[in-house]
C-alpha cells in the first residue's frame, strides 16, 4: 500500500475501526445530530417536495422494509433512504460542518433504513455513523473550495462515500468490498449549486443516501470498481477538482473526528446568513423594533454570503431561504427565522416585501463567513448598529442539548403529541444502549 492508495487507505480505516475508538463526547455528539437530523426529517415530511416525490415513486416501492419518517408510508430501504435524506435537508435547518458539507443528510437516512431492515443495534449505528461523517467530510475537503467555487454541491457529491462507508460498515464489509463500495460511491457522485432555491438540492442527500446505501448493498454481493477511484488520474478528485489534496483524506485519519466540527443552526436557511439574523433580531429585542420605523437595513457580509443568498426577490418558500433581503426582513417583522418565516406566505407578505427592498448588503472580504456588521437608519435619523462576530449555532455560541429538544419539540409539533415527541428525543440520547435501533423509525412514523 504506498501514499497514492487513497481510497483503499480509506476503506481500510473504516474496517478495521472499533467503537471503543470513538471517544465518549464524539459518541455524544452523534447523539446530538441525530435527534437534529430526526426532527428536520419530521418537520420537513409533509413539504411539496417530500410529497410530490413520494406521489412518483410510491408505484415503484418494494417490500415495506423501511418508514417513511414523518409520514405513514413504509419501503424499500432505497426508497426510504430517499425520501428521508430529501425531507430531512429540505426545510435548510440540518446540521452543517464548520467548511460546507451537510454531514446528515446523505448518511442517516442509508443507515436508518438498514438498520431498521436487519434489526441493527444503536451501538453500531452510531459508530457507522461517525465513521461516515469522517469519510465524508475528509473526502469533500480534500477538493475545497475550488470544487464547491466550479458549482458542486459537495454535500451530494461528497455525501455519497459517507453514506456507502457508514452502510458498508453496518453490513461487515471487507476491506476489498469497502473499497469496491467507495468506488461504486464515486461514480455516482452528483449535485449542482445551480440547484439551490428548488427542489433538487434537497434532492442531492436524498440520491446521495440512496446511492451510497446502493453501492454499499452491491459491493457486498461482489459487485466491483475501479481500485483508485477517488485519486485516480480520471477519478473522482482530479474530474472534480484540480486542486485535490490527499494529504486531507490520510493526514491524522482516527486521530481526531470531523463530527466534533459539527454546528446545528437555530434558523431555517443558510448558516451564513444567521449571524445578520442574530443581529437583527438583537436590534429588533434592544430597540422595540417593528418595522415601520425602519429607513434602511444596511449589512456588511463576506462576498460568500450575497453569492448564496443573493435572491432579492423571492417568490417560493425555498427561494427565500437563499435570500439574506428577506432573511434580515422577516427577523424584524417577526422576531423569529424558523420554518414558517420562510414559507411561500411570508415570502409575498407585502410587508416583507417592502422592507426587504430597503435592505442593503455589502460584500467585504475582511468580514468572515459566519460575521456580519448590521446597521439600521430608522426613520427618525437615529443609526443603530450590531456587530456579530459569531452568529448563533457556531462552535463559538454552539445550541445546546436542551435547545436542540426545544427545537425538536418545534418540528414535530404539528405532526405528532407530546407523549410521542418526549419518546422520542429519549430514544435519541439512548440509542448507543438500543438493541434494535430501528425502533427510533417506527417512532417516527406520521
Amino acid at each position: 500500500m504506498n501514499s497514492t492508495d487513497i481510497t483503499r487507505r480509506l476503506a481500510c480505516f473504516v474496517v478495521r475501526s472499533e467503537p471503543e475508538d470513538i471517544p465518549d463526547a464524539v459518541q455524544h455528539e452523534a447523539c446530538r445530530a441525530i435527534l437534529n437530523w430526526l426532527g428536520c426529517a419530521i418537520g420537513g415530511a409533509g413539504h411539496d417536495t417530500v410529497r410530490f416525490a413520494a406521489q412518483a415513486l410510491q408505484p415503484f416501492f418494494g417490500p415495506a422494509q423501511a418508514q417513511v419518517l414523518g409520514r405513514p408510508e413504509r419501503a424499500d430501504i432505497l426508497h426510504a433512504a430517499l425520501l428521508n435524506g430529501i425531507a430531512s435537508h429540505v426545510l435548510d435547518f440540518d446540521d452543517t460542518h464548520l467548511r460546507a458539507i451537510h454531514p446528515s443528510a446523505p448518511v442517516l437516512p442509508a443507515l436508518l433504513a438498514l438498520a431498521e431492515w436487519r434489526g441493527l443495534s444503536g451501538r453500531d449505528l452510531v459508530h457507522a455513523f461517525v465513521l461516515g461523517v469522517e469519510v465524508e467530510e475528509r473526502v469533500g475537503l480534500s477538493v475545497f473550495p475550488e470544487h464547491y467555487d466550479r458549482g458542486y454541491h459537495i454535500t451530494g457529491t461528497a455525501g455519497v462515500f459517507g453514506a456507502a462507508a457508514a452502510a458498508g460498515k453496518l453490513l461487515g464489509l471487507d476491506e476489498q468490498r469497502m473499497t469496491w463500495a467507495l468506488g461504486i460511491a464515486a461514480t455516482q457522485s452528483a449535485g449542482l449549486r445551480e440547484m439551490f432555491g428548488s427542489m433538487c438540492k434537497s434532492l442531492h442527500p436524498g440520491k446521495a443516501a440512496q446511492n451510497g446505501l446502493s453501492a454499499a448493498l452491491m459491493a457486498e454481493r461482489g459487485f466491483t470498481s475501479a481500485a483508485a477511484a477517488i485519486e485516480g488520474k480520471r477519478g473522482f478528485a482530479h474530474v472534480l477538482s484540480t486542486r485535490f489534496d490527499p494529504a486531507v483524506i490520510t493526514d491524522g485519519l482516527g486521530e481526531g473526528w470531523e463530527l466534533s466540527r459539527n454546528m446545528y443552526k437555530p434558523f431555517a436557511c443558510g448558516l451564513v446568513v444567521h449571524a445578520a439574523i442574530t443581529g437583527c433580531l438583537e436590534l429588533r429585542e434592544a430597540h422595540g423594533l417593528r418595522g415601520p420605523e425602519i429607513a434602511v437595513i444596511a449589512a456588511r457580509v463576506n462576498p460568500l454570503v450575497p453569492e448564496l443568498t443573493g435572491k432579492p426577490e423571492p417568490r417560493t418558500g425555498l427561494e427565500s431561504k437563499f435570500s439574506i433581503f428577506h432573511a434580515m426582513a422577516i427577523a424584524i417583522l417577526d422576531g423569529a427565522a424558523g420554518e414558517a418565516q420562510f414559507s411561500a406566505e411570508a415570502a409575498n407578505r407585502p410587508a416583507a416585501v417592502a422592507l426587504r427592498r430597503r435592505v442593503e448588503i455589502t460584500a467585504d472580504p475582511t468580514i468572515g463567513k459566519l460575521e456580519s456588521h448590521v446597521r439600521i437608519e430608522l426613520t427618525d435619523g437615529r443609526v443603530l448598529e450590531r456587530h456579530v462576530p459569531h452568529a448563533l449555532g457556531t462552535l463559538e455560541r454552539p445550541m445546546s442539548d436542551r435547545d436542540l429538544e426545544a427545537k425538536f419539540r418545534g418540528l414535530c409539533a404539528e405532526r405528532f403529541a407530546e407523549d410521542r415527541i418526549a419518546a422520542m428525543i429519549e430514544a435519541c440520547w439512548s440509542i448507543r444502549a438500543a438493541a434494535d435501533a430501528g425502533a427510533l423509525a417506527r417512532l417516527a412514523a406520521g
